[in-house]
C-alpha cells in the first residue's frame, strides 16, 4: 500500500469538501482519502490517499471520467503536486 499527499487550488473549498466525488472516485479505485484544508488559503486543500500506488491513481486520473471529477470538483488541474511517501 502506498501513502501520498496530494495538495491543489480549488475554486471553491466549500464546494470541494462537500462533493461526493472524492469518495466515489478514489473509493472505486481501492484508495481511502483524508481531507485538509489550508486555513489561510481556503482555495488551497490537500488529500492524504493510501491505496494500491501511485501509477494506477495517475492513470485513472488521465481517464474522461478522473478529468470530469476534477472539473466538477473544481480542481484547478495545474496546481496539483503529488508527494509519496519515502
Amino acid at each position: 500500500m502506498a501513502t501520498m499527499l496530494i495538495t491543489h487550488e480549488v475554486d471553491d473549498a466549500q464546494q470541494w469538501l462537500a462533493s461526493p466525488n472524492r469518495a466515489k472516485f478514489f473509493g472505486s479505485l481501492g484508495y481511502t482519502v483524508r481531507t485538509f484544508v489550508d486555513p489561510t488559503n481556503d482555495q488551497r486543500v490537500g488529500l492524504i490517499v493510501e491505496g494500491p500506488g501511485l501509477d494506477p491513481l495517475v492513470q485513472a486520473v488521465q481517464t474522461p471520467e478522473g478529468a470530469a471529477a476534477l472539473k466538477d470538483d473544481g480542481v484547478r488541474p495545474h496546481t496539483i503536486q503529488t508527494y509519496v511517501e519515502a
